[in-house]
Order: C-alpha cells, then sequence, then structure tokens
C-alpha cells in the first residue's frame, strides 16, 4: 500500500550476469548461450573500461547481440563521466536495430572516481552528480525521440540542431544504478528501474529504497509501479561436489542450494518488492552455476510466482 493505493508487481524479469573479462574470451558468449537457450530474460554486463583485463562493454554486447537471438543485453551499469549521454545514446540505439529490439540501458553517477580519472574522466561537484545526471537522463530521451533536430539547454548539457540516429528499435528501458537517497527518487522521477546489489544493499536496506523510489514517482505524477526494482544477487549455487564456502562470499551474498536459490528469489518479490534478478555467481564453476540457474532455478521461481496469483 502507498498511500492507501494498492502497489501492483510487474511480472518478474530474471537474468543473469556476463563477464567482461578478456582470460578466456569465449566466456561471455557461453554465458550469453546459455540465457539465450534456456529462456532467461536479461544478459547484463558490468562497465569498467579503466580495468585492463576486462573488454569495452559496448563492443561485447554489440557482439553478443549477433551471436544471440532473443534474450535482452544490456550494461550494469555504463559510468556517465566516461560515456557522455549522446554517446550512450547513439551506442544503445545502434546495438538495439542491429538486435531487433533487446538492449537494456544501465547508467551510474561514476562509482569508482579513481578509475574514471585514470582514464580521462571528470567527475562533477558532489552538488552537480545528481543534476548532471538528471540533465544526461533527459538528454538520452531527448535524442532518442528527436524527429528533426535535438535541441537541449542546461547547465551540464547543451545541444542545438542536433541530428540523431538511428532511432531505437523499441522504446529501451533506463536503468539507474543508484546508492544514495537522491538518486533513488531521481529514479522515480526519471527512469524505467533501478539496480541496486545485495553486496552494497542488503535486504534489510530494500524498504527505504523502495520508499525514496516511491516518493520521487509521487512527486513526479508517475504511480511506484511504472519503476522496476533490479536487484544484483551475487552469491553461489551449492553444486554437488562443490568446494567449501567460496572467499569471497559475503554474509549478504549467499551460498544456497537450488531450493533456497527459489525461495529466496521468490521471498525478495514477494515481500520486498524486488521484481528483476540478475544472479552474479561467485565461487568456482560459474559457468555451471549459470546454466543450473537458468534450467532449475529460474523456471521454478515462475512457477510459484504464477501459482501465487
Amino acid at each position: 500500500m502507498l498511500g492507501g493505493t494498492v502497489i501492483s508487481q510487474p511480472e518478474p524479469l530474471i537474468g543473469i550476469n556476463i563477464d567482461p573479462g578478456t582470460d578466456d574470451p569465449n566466456d561471455a558468449f557461453e554465458r550469453a548461450a546459455i540465457a539465450d537457450t534456456h529462456g532467461i530474460d536479461l544478459a547484463l554486463i558490468q562497465d569498467h573500461p579503466y580495468i585492463d583485463r576486462f573488454f569495452d562493454t559496448w563492443m561485447l554486447l554489440a557482439m553478443i547481440a549477433a551471436r544471440t537471438d532473443r534474450v535482452h543485453l544490456g550494461t550494469n551499469v555504463s559510468p556517465l563521466p566516461l560515456r557522455p549521454p549522446a554517446m550512450l545514446a547513439k551506442a544503445a540505439s545502434s546495438v538495439d536495430v542491429l538486435s531487433g529490439g533487446r538492449v537494456e540501458l544501465g547508467i551510474g553517477a561514476g562509482g569508482f572516481p579513481q578509475g574514471i580519472a585514470a582514464f580521462g574522466g571528470t567527475m562533477p561537484p558532489t552538488s552537480q552528480i545528481v543534476p548532471a545526471f538528471d540533465e544526461a537522463l533527459r538528454v538520452i530521451r531527448g535524442l532518442w525521440e528527436s524527429e528533426h533536430g535535438f535541441n537541449f539547454s542546461g547547465d551540464h548539457y547543451n545541444f542545438k540542431g542536433t541530428r540523431f540516429g538511428p532511432t531505437p528499435a523499441h522504446p529501451i528501458r533506463i536503468w539507474v544504478g543508484a546508492a544514495k537517497p537522491r538518486m533513488f527518487r531521481l529514479t522515480g522521477r526519471l527512469a524505467d528501474g533501478v539496480l541496486v546489489s545485495n553486496a552494497y544493499v542488503p535486504e534489510s536496506q530494500l524498504a527505504e529504497v523502495n520508499q525514496y523510489i516511491d516518493d520521487g514517482a509521487t512527486r513526479a505524477g508517475r504511480t511506484p509501479d511504472q519503476i522496476r526494482r533490479g536487484y544484483n544477487l551475487m552469491g553461489a549455487i551449492d553444486l554437488p561436489g562443490s568446494p567449501n564456502k567460496p572467499a569471497d562470499l559475503r554474509p549478504s551474498t549467499p551460498l544456497l542450494d537450488i531450493d533456497g536459490w527459489v525461495e529466496h528469489l521468490v521471498h525478495l518479490y514477494r515481500d520486498c518488492r524486488m521484481d528483476t534478478f540478475i544472479f552474479w555467481p561467485l565461487g568456482e564453476r560459474q559457468r555451471e552455476q549459470l546454466e543450473t540457474f537458468a534450467i532449475e532455478v529460474a523456471p521454478a521461481v515462475r512457477t510459484a510466482l504464477m501459482d501465487a496469483q
């Protein structure tokens, strides 16, 4: 309930993380094939250009788009200080057209300032991060929707008579990688979804996150159920014969068996209003974990939620 109004939830979206690491160039394509073959909705890639062992995320997305047929692909998330809004709009719309309308655009304000500075990027002053991000979202949508010359006059971005193309093949959702109240409220005002991670935003904080998003949506005249709630679920599936608990697990990144993961996602959907889940496998046998998640966990979650309706 929100002010006496019943909040409905959209059908769940279930996704996986694709690591852009360069150690095994085939790994990303094998992960994408698992998602494409087994009915996973989303395959998202983190975007950290300043990490030398990572491929460029947008180049990798384009390559994956050429080798898949149905899974939606996107960034989780692209750093605005290194990806100017006009170029993000261009990259996203280009891959969207080439993939037949399968792009999701995740954007962040820049969570790693040292890496951004090392790559030649510049962060806005702290007081201007949210206003600059606000303008960037308006620029991206404005470019996508423009039919003639695009004009925009702001404190951070200015465009005059900009001719943009190609037009996206479908309405691309914009997801915001947020961590603080002002950015959550901005998500409610302007974006299609939020992306938070269990390693940084544990379950105990989700009610507060939802309230900030709801506040932003309501003040903008939107209904809260227009904004998707995405949760990056870092953790491990306890496969038969797996080693002991992976060293990189934290209290908020669980090690669960198949039934445990099904119960966890159903709980997050029903009780925490999260509706989009991106599984990030940790530890060993990651592709096997992804395949188990796609074949056994995701269908069981959908069945459990459908049976409860």
